[in-house]
Parts: structure tokens; C-alpha cells; sequence
């Protein structure tokens, strides 16, 4: 196309009603009918990004290819639609901030009083623009974050307002919202979003499209009700109900037909039809399995799934190809001790073991590691977790009873983990750590070089310590092999035991680069060999 088509998703009557499953639905119908489509969500809050914000506060640190610190929405949009987003793809209110702030010091706005309107809303809107502007995409989908009516979002709605008049016919708006059944009286209501949707009016935006999430069918009947009362077209009233996977989701929102009505709005009549094909294999592989695989996730966030989400995803996946259903158990780190740690893991086929930082829970993560180690069970460490391996085999294979991470104890004389060269003068949290994709070379015959069947891969990172090359040589002598290192540092990057069924630990996340139709080769091997 011509030019580049937006596309706003906002939400009302309760949050976390799936905008960005909606949107990266509507990504993949688009894209499966040939369209270019990007997505990108815009965050309220005032943190600069997600980088220093609590796990349980806000889910996982999703992190792109080019070193950002993004929400975990930016995962589902990568995973659907089998993109790399960067950080053009999020926004925070404190990012605009911060660069509206530095502008003003720097004298850009020329002595004008720096105002909300319409210096903050230019800013938003120049980076909504931004992806359009690279002539890469026919579709932007920007998803704004919170509930319409939340006075932090203000300035994000205010600012697709002025959009909507400056892009005329290449912008529309999508609003989804929520219909409750009262058991009581057996019946959906409309009324919430009839006042979502009047909320929405009052600050100047018309939705074009309202998708109703329900945990019961929605009637001819509500959807006429909700066309009437909001000023949409009947066929633009669209039942968003629970699926049992959310990767069901753009398959229900084609069988409602919510890419034809886009695509209608926008006056495109002569587009092709959705090949859905790889789609539809990968759900139909997902409903086939019957046989689970217990795989035990051992970190300290495991009262908030949604702190592992890209874990969780990435097994999911590896699962289905593998024609298997997942069977996750969320181990606490915290709560692991030797004692308990045969009745906890008893039963359990394959261990993660979880990424994070800090002290809280590390001890039990060494517990779990022993226990894979000695029992031949296939382990997976991630970042932390591979830390954490090369801890526990220095202790107990090694002898060094004392050996750490400086993370942990500065003092440790064996420290097998220390921290970055790079990051030793650094004191500002937010943003320093090693982030994004670096290379990896890998050994030949190892293990790792076998599941990626190339010398060299690249993947993402999120750290500030590394394994301690010093004592490189004595793993080796001992069991433990380094079989991927960074080609231009020598950073080591994936250890692993040749002598076990599956014992390998990487510095990197692989979770990142797993999508529906690509999954991630360790993932997927990590699977086959416990099922073999």
C-alpha cells in the first residue's frame, strides 16, 4: 500500500482484558493475508521502561534485538506475528518525559512554555509515526495501555485524538471491552460498555470497532443493543470469548470476521485470502496431544506466572511440536531445601531454572541443580540459572565450599561468577546491563552446536555478571564444558555436561526468540530428549 494504515486498541471497564492478544491477533490475520503489520504498545506509567520494575508488579522484562527494555505485550506480538520488535515498538509516559525534559534543557523549544499539549503529545505522536514512517509497513497497530478514563493514560488518548484528524482515513479505532453475566438474572449486561464507550466519546474519540471479551456467548440480541447504544456498525460489534489457548484467538477473531471489517473501513476490497496454514497445523498438533510432560520452573516469582511468561511460551511450544501438552509446575526457590527436595520434585520429567537477580531464593536454585545434576535429570539453567549451575558444580564437584557470585557475597574468595568489566563503574541501574542479541559461537560436537546445527547463533541477553574465565580450565578438567563463548570478549555463554542426558546452562535467554511458527532449537531439543 501506499500509505500506512494505524490502527489504536484501547481498553475499557477492567484492565487486563487481553488488548494485546487482540492486537497481535488482528496482527497475524493481517499478515496472513499479505499485509506488512507491526505492533507497538504505549505504557502509562512514568518509569522510563520496565527495566527496574518489580516482576510481581508487572510481569516479565521482555527485552529486543537491539538492547530495549520493553512489556512483556511486545513477547506476544514476536511470538504471533514471528517478528523482531526494537524499541520503537514500546513507549513509556516516562520516556516522553524524559526526552520533552532533555529538549527543554537543551534549549530546543526555544524559551516556549513546555506544555502537556503540545509538547508531550507531539512527542508521542512522532514516535507512533515513526514506525509508519520507515516505509516498512502497511499496518501499525498501537495498543495504549491501562483503561480509558485513567488519568495517566490522558495524554496518550489525547494525543491518537489529534492523529485521528491528521491521518483521516488511514487511522481507526478499536475498543475492547468487557460484558459481565450476572448468574443471578442469567444475563449478559451492556452497560459498562456503553458508559466505556461514552467515556471514550467525551474525551473525542468514536470507535469504529468494539471488541466485546465474555465468558458466555454473545447474542445477536447484545450485539444489536451495543451497536445502537455506541454508534458502530452491527458487524463491527465483535464477541471476543475465553479461548482454552490464547493462540485460538486470531482464529476466533477471523471466524467474527475482524480483519474483513479493518479492512472494509479502510476501503481495501481486492486483499487475498488468509493462509493460515502453518496456524492452523500448529493448533491442530496442540489439540491432538494428549500425553503431558511435567517440566518444573524453579525461581522466586512463582506466585505471578506472568513474571516467566516467555518461559512458559517457549515450553509451550517446544511441547506441541514435540506432540505433547505442557505440565508446568512453579516450583518456589525460596522454599526448596535438601531436605524437602525429593518430595518437591518428585515426579517431575525436566527442570528450569529461572532467571532473575539477587540473594532471595539463589540457595534453593543450587538445591535444584544438585538434585538434576546427581539424578540425571534434563535442566535447562537460564541467565541466573546458568550462573547458578557453575556455582553449584564448583561446590560440590570442585570442592570450593565457599564459591559465589559477587552478586551474592562480594567477599567470596571463589568467585565463579563476577561481575562484568564493563558494568564495575556503573551505578545507574536502569539501562546499564548487557542487553539485546550478541553472537555466539559454539563448539563443534558439543551438545549445543548438535541442537542448533551451526557454529554460530545470536541471542539475547539481560545481565550484569558473567562465569569467570579463570576458572574456565578446571570445569573443564572436571566435567563441565564452556561450548559457547561471545566471538569478540570470550564471554562464556553456554555450559554444559556431556556426560548427562541434558545438563546445559545458558547466559542468554532463549525464551526471547521463540515464536509459534519458529520455535527455540534448545526449547525444542530440551523437550525431545526428555520424551525419548
Amino acid at each position: 500500500m501506499k500509505e500506512t494504515k494505524y490502527i489504536f486498541v484501547t481498553g475499557g471497564v477492567v484492565s487486563s482484558l487481553g488488548k494485546g492478544i487482540t492486537a497481535a491477533s488482528l496482527g497475524r490475520l493481517l499478515q496472513a493475508r499479505g499485509f506488512k503489520v507491526t505492533n507497538q504498545k504505549l505504557d502509562p506509567y512514568i518509569n522510563v521502561d520496565p527495566g527496574t520494575l518489580n516482576p510481581y508488579e508487572h510481569g516479565e522484562c521482555y527485552v529486543t534485538t537491539d538492547g530495549y527494555e520493553s512489556d512483556l505485550d511486545l513477547g506476544h506480538y514476536e511470538r504471533f506475528l514471528n517478528i523482531e520488535t526494537t524499541r520503537h515498538n514500546n513507549l513509556t509516559t516516562g520516556r516522553v518525559y524524559q526526552t520533552v525534559i532533555n529538549k527543554e534543557r537543551r534549549g530546543d523549544y526555544l524559551g516556549k512554555t513546555v506544555q502537556i499539549i503540545p509538547h508531550i503529545t507531539d512527542e508521542i505522536k512522532t514516535n507512533i509515526k515513526a514506525l509508519g514512517k520507515t516505509g516498512e509497513y502497511d499496518f501499525v497497530i498501537t495498543e495504549i495501555g491501562g483503561v480509558v478514563g485513567d488519568i495517566e493514560s490522558l495524554p496518550f488518548i489525547e494525543a491518537v485524538r489529534q492523529l485521528k484528524y491528521e491521518l483521516g482515513k488511514n487511522s481507526l479505532f478499536i475498543h475492547l471491552t468487557y460484558v459481565p453475566f450476572i448468574a443471578a438474572a442469567k444475563e449478559l449486561k451492556t452497560k459498562p460498555t456503553q458508559h466505556s464507550v461514552k467515556t471514550l466519546q467525551q474525551e473525542g474519540i468514536q470507535p469504529d470497532i468494539i471488541v466485546l471479551r465474555t465468558e458466555h456467548p454473545i447474542t445477536e440480541g447484545v450485539k444489536r443493543k451495543v451497536s445502537q447504544f455506541c454508534n458502530v456498525s452491527e458487524d463491527a460489534v465483535i464477541e471476543s470469548m475465553d479461548c482454552s489457548t490464547i493462540y485460538q484467538c486470531p482464529v476466533k477473531m477471523q471466524e467474527e470476521g475482524l480483519d474483513c471489517v479493518v479492512l472494509q473501513k479502510f476501503g481495501i476490497t481486492d486483499y487475498p485470502e488468509a493462509d493460515m496454514k502453518e496456524w492452523n497445523a500448529f493448533l491442530a498438533k496442540m489439540e491432538k496431544a494428549t500425553q503431558k510432560v511435567r517440566i518444573a520452573l524453579v525461581g522466586k516469582y512463582v506466585q505471578l506466572q506472568d513474571a516467566y511468561k516467555s518461559i512458559s511460551e517457549s515450553l509451550i511450544h517446544a511441547c506441541t511440536y514435540n506432540d505433547r501438552k505442557l505440565d508446568l509446575v512453579y516450583v518456589s526457590s525460596e522454599e526448596l531445601t535438601n531436605e524437602n527436595v525429593t518430595e518437591k520434585l518428585d515426579g517431575i520429567e525436566g527442570i528450569i531454572v529461572a532467571p532473575g537477580f539477587g540473594s532471595r531464593g539463589i540457595e534453593g536454585k543450587f538445591v535444584a541443580l544438585r538434585y538434576a545434576r546427581e539424578n540425571d535429570v534434563p535442566c535447562l539453567g537460564i541467565c541466573l540459572g546458568m550462573q547458578c549451575m557453575a556455582i553449584e558444580f564448583a561446590r560440590n564437584v570442585l570442592g570450593y565450599a565457599d564459591a559465589n557470585s559477587t552478586e551474592i557475597d562480594p567477599t567470596t574468595r571463589h568467585n565463579i561468577v563476577d561481575i562484568m568489566e564493563e558494568q564495575k563503574n556503573v551505578l545507574n541501574l536502569g539501562g546499564s546491563m548487557r542487553l539485546g542479541a550478541y553472537s555466539c559461537k559454539l563448539k563443534s560436537g558439543t551438545l549445543a552446536n548438535r541442537i542448533y546445527g551451526t557454529d554460530m547463533v545470536k541471542e539475547r541477553h539481560r545481565h550484569r555478571f558473567e562465569f569467570n574465565s579463570d576458572y574456565r580450565e578446571q570445569f573443564e578438567k572436571a566435567g563441565m564444558i564452556c561450548s559457547g563463548e561471545n566471538p569478540d570478549t570470550g564471554l562464556v555463554e553456554i555450559i554444559e555436561m556431556p556426560d548427562k542426558k541434558f545438563f546445559l546452562g545458558t547466559q542468554f535467554h532463549p525464551e526471547y526468540n521463540s515464536t509459534v511458527l519458529r520455535p527455540n532449537p534448545l526449547f525444542l531439543s530440551f523437550i525431545k530428549t526428555i520424551i525419548s
